[in-house]
């Protein structure tokens, strides 16, 4: 299919999701005073919690006085693996507000631990016993695990959550004195062998466990609970830096395979868009080459000011790959990158590669980076563009953009070697 065309069926589809979309959703205040009947019935006033787990949180703030917990979904237990974040959100078509009210549902038992003294070495590789065994024993396994959480002083729940609480949405919290486990756990052979490995650095263990057929989300949940690495270097790994890590490891991994693979033939446009975020990928023939830009129009959850002008952020690597964090784009570049080298890693391809990320002000608040990865992922499905060359393709795309050509080539480095033309500065 022809640039054009594509660009014209995209825009039919873009116009017939907006009309099916449902109107922003601020309902969470109401969902939590749900929340509160729905706890104070399980609990019956008493100090012990029986629930259901799916997953596990260690808080990254304060670092490395962790908070540490254990989420259960008060009065959906049967329901409780879908409240665990994963590619199945994109596939079920959560909105905004759907990820916002399973988010809430969860109720975050904590404990606070000191990362640097767990074990008499200041690891974790040991610890199968009291509260952090039960987290390890609920991360490393393949289905919600039945727990029984001790609470300290009673369920003294705190449900001071504010209206601008939205823009980082979170369960409410207890203090949780220890936690048990009702039944015995299901883990999976390949979890219990990089388990058993205590000199199997953290970085191959992950792409083992990927190349055995596990997604990031499962990974990622293992590394956090400081299951993975050299036995006396297991640590726990806050769930926001344990979610970029295995993104950006198995990345690695997935460019490798690539490295001496042929180059795409034909310049190539891909498009996706979900909850207000709309993602060009192009791809062109020559050597593995990648680069995030994102552009956040006014009124977006990152860029709340409706006067403001669109901000445009980007971050860039070639063939060698990056010796650096990415700052800018943070954790939606390496995201966004894995998405892109799993596909090219399926075709046995390479490819010079550019990713554009329009963020409208339908993106009221924030989901997590696990739709960067899910909308990446699926763009490959369907259709495509072709343009004759690169150039035609940027030049293509940026005319469905907030922004002019020239605004692009200042912020883009694959973009700023293009010719530039007087209808590029009146966009």
């Amino acid at each position: 299919m022809k640039l054009d065309d594509y660009v014209e069926f995209e825009a039919n589809e873009r116009a017939e999701r907006r009309r099916l979309a449902q109107e922003k959703s601020y309902e969470l205040m109401d969902h939590l005073e749900s929340f509160q009947h729905r706890f104070d019935e399980a609990t019956g006033g008493d100090s012990v919690f029986g629930s259901v787990s799916p997953s596990i949180f260690v808080g990254s703030s304060n670092y490395p006085n962790l908070s540490t917990g254990l989420l259960s979904p008060v009065g959906h237990e049967d329901d409780a693996a879908t409240y665990e974040t994963s590619g199945a959100w994109y596939e079920e078509g959560v909105s905004i507000s759907d990820v916002f009210e399973r988010r809430t549902s969860l109720l975050n038992s904590t404990k606070g631990v000191d990362a640097r003294s767990v074990g008499d070495d200041g690891s974790v590789h040991d610890a199968w016993d009291g509260f952090l065994g039960v987290q390890r024993e609920v991360a490393i396994a393949d289905r919600p695990v039945d727990v029984e959480v001790f609470l300290d002083d009673g369920p003294a729940i705190d449900y001071d959550v504010s209206p601008d609480d939205i823009a980082t949405p979170t369960g409410p919290r207890a203090r949780a004195a220890d936690a048990d486990l009702t039944e015995n756990p299901h883990v999976p052979r390949p979890v219990k062998k990089t388990l058993e490995d205590d000199d199997w650095r953290a970085e191959g263990a992950m792409n083992y466990l990927y190349r055995r057929g596990f997604d990031v989300y499962d990974i990622n949940t293992v590394l956090s609970a400081g299951a993975l690495g050299r036995g006396e270097n297991r640590r726990l790994v806050p769930t926001r830096w344990s979610i970029t890590a295995v993104d950006d490891t198995v990345g690695k991994y997935l460019r490798g395979t690539i490295r001496d693979r042929r180059s795409v033939d034909s310049v190539q446009v891909w498009r996706n868009e979900y909850l207000g975020n709309a993602y060009w990928v192009v791809l062109a023939p020559g050597d593995w080459e990648f680069e995030l830009v994102e552009i956040k129009s006014p009124g977006s959850i990152w860029h709340p000011d409706p006067a403001g002008d669109t901000y445009l952020s980007s971050a860039h690597e070639n063939r060698e790959g990056r010796t650096q964090y990415v700052d800018e784009t943070a954790g939606a570049y390496y995201a966004s990158r894995f998405g892109v080298l799993e596909h090219l890693a399926d075709r046995g391809r390479q490819a010079k590669v550019l990713v554009l990320r329009h963020v409208s002000d339908d993106y009221w608040g924030p989901v997590g980076v696990w739709q960067v990865r899910e909308c990446v992922r699926n763009a490959f499905d369907g259709e495509h563009g072709e343009a004759e060359t690169f150039e035609d393709a940027v030049r293509g795309v940026s005319e469905q953009l907030p922004v002019s050509l020239a605004r692009l080539r200042k912020k883009s480095t694959m973009v700023a070697g293009l010719q530039s033309s007087l209808a590029d500065w009146t966009a």
